[in-house]
């Protein structure tokens, strides 16, 4: 008996006995089953099924890539309760705004180095319009065509095209001409609205954030998608989410990745609330495994979970630890996240994933394959 079908062999319920035999047959499972997982599965059950169905999916697999972030700004119009980072735009004297040149400037400093995508995202400020992130994006793509961007939480994106009064495909659409290549997953929070009204009320809804995903991958954009969890949600919003993107998914075919995010307490308006524990978190990463059979990769940004949880979430169905970020993002860190400062270098990742005995390959956004460095030894710890 090996280890999946002994732990299978433990439990004598009856509905979790349905669910394993779905899975183990490659069906779907329902609403109500991942409810169940939820409320009656143990770590060790969820975690055991998510790691067959990842295995099934890319073996030994761990992704990474080379990547940093541009965070033009923390000054926000919304003000969400969970949020450590943003700064409203009446006290946008406590943050920060960054012109064109000087993300220009950051762009520049990773001239000759091997990396493959810069991730911009930020806070919604009123005067960093659909107007300058056009020209910053074809100044970017103008100094290194190869650089991916992945840019603009859908959040972002909705501000921007009601500002400058065009729809969501013509905003799109300029967009994607000017250099964005994919959309980043962030502001989905939960979807639903009973808990979207107590979190993030004033933000774009879930219809048009699965909207405007929905157009990107109708205009030939991949995109990832996120969840907030660990705070006033319930097991039944978290599947809603899922179900919701899981059903997208289905019609387009366009998301790369889920990425849980834990919810952090730090400096902001649900600092009451505690954090959760790492058995739940490594339960909602095997259960996303488990409930999106149609996304193909789970990614832990460990940023937020720290390395050593980040390795133990590659036994729960996760198969990608995000890059080497490679700079100073706040966005989690600013919440009370486990990385102060957020960099690891090539080496230092392949060595991470190493120690768990998964196979590191190094990908770009759309996960085509760069580097395998399964047998490779390195020799300089000044590789980046």
């Amino acid at each position: 008996m090996n280890n999946l079908e002994s732990i299978l062999a433990l439990t004598s319920d009856a509905d979790l006995k349905q669910i394993s035999n779905k899975i183990l047959n490659h069906q779907r499972i329902s609403f109500d089953d991942g409810v169940i997982l939820f409320k009656k599965a143990s770590l060790a059950f969820v975690g055991a099924l998510a790691n067959y169905v990842r295995e099934q999916k890319h073996g030994d697999i761990t992704y990474f890539n080379r990547n940093f972030h541009i965070e033009p700004t923390n000054v926000c119009v919304f003000s969400c309760n969970f949020c450590s980072y943003s700064r409203l735009y009446a006290h946008r004297e406590e943050g920060w705004e960054l012109s064109i040149e000087q993300m220009m400037h950051i762009v520049q400093s990773y001239d000759n180095k091997p990396v493959t995508e810069v991730h911009i995202v930020g806070g919604v400020h009123p005067k960093l319009n659909l107007p300058f992130f056009l020209e910053l994006l074809q100044k970017i793509k103008a100094h290194r065509p190869s650089l991916h961007i992945k840019g603009f939480t859908a959040v972002e994106l909705d501000y921007m095209f009601r500002k400058a009064k065009v729809s969501t495909e013509e905003g799109l659409k300029l967009s994607h001409e000017a250099g964005l290549d994919s959309l980043p997953g962030g502001g989905a929070e939960i979807f639903h609205p009973e808990i979207r009204k107590q979190i993030c009320e004033d933000k774009v809804d879930a219809e048009g954030w699965l909207n405007i995903h929905k157009t990107a991958h109708q205009l030939g954009m991949h995109s990832n998608a996120t969840m907030l969890f660990g705070h006033i949600e319930k097991f039944e919003h978290r599947i809603d989410h899922m179900d919701r993107l899981r059903t997208l998914q289905d019609e387009t075919g366009g998301f790369n990745t889920f990425i849980p995010l834990k919810f952090r307490n730090k400096d902001n308006g649900m600092s009451n609330i505690a954090e959760s524990s790492v058995i739940e978190d490594m339960k909602v990463y095997a259960i996303s495994r488990l409930y999106l059979d149609n996304f193909p990769h789970i990614k832990a940004y460990w940023p937020m979970l720290g390395r050593n949880n980040a390795q133990l979430s590659l036994s729960f169905g996760v198969n990608d630890i995000d890059g080497t970020i490679d700079d100073t993002t706040k966005i989690y860190s600013m919440a009370g996240s486990e990385e102060q400062n957020p960099s690891m270098n090539t080496e230092e990742l392949v060595t991470l994933i190493k120690q768990v005995k998964r196979k590191p390959i190094e990908r770009d956004t759309l996960y085509n394959v760069i580097t395998d460095y399964s047998n490779v030894e390195f020799n300089s710890a000044t590789l980046n």
